[in-house]
């Protein structure tokens, strides 16, 4: 069950990725929208990856990409704030996103290095 919420909370969060790369390039901003774009949507590709490793190294080794990427996904919502590219409120829907799976990431690893 927990890795089903995991891969479609990634899912969802991809979809908002697009959603907020699509309004930046509106914005004619092309830097930070290809690199969280690539990134953001990483997480869920990698997780999804996960579902059918050859091994449990190789399991461990997806989830810690997609764990890399949604920490590097974080860092552009950070940069997209505080160049004023995207408001609070919005900051703080995708960032608590971000940081929900990066928990759920966490204790999948976790539990994944302890069995």
């Amino acid at each position: 069950m927990k890795e089903n919420k995991l891969r479609d909370l990634s899912t969802e969060f991809a979809v908002e990725i697009i959603e907020l790369v699509k309004f930046l390039k509106s914005q004619r901003e092309s830097i930070i929208s290809n690199q969280i774009g690539r990134s953001g949507t990483s997480i869920g590709a990698n997780i999804r990856e996960a579902q059918y490793a050859q091994s449990k190294a190789d399991f461990i080794s997806k989830l810690q990409i997609a764990l890399k990427e949604n920490n590097e996904t974080a860092y552009w919502l950070e940069l997209l704030f505080k160049t004023n590219y995207i408001g609070r409120d919005k900051y703080d829907t995708l960032d608590k996103k971000c940081t929900s799976i990066r928990v759920m990431l966490i204790a999948s690893l976790n539990t994944a290095k302890g069995n």
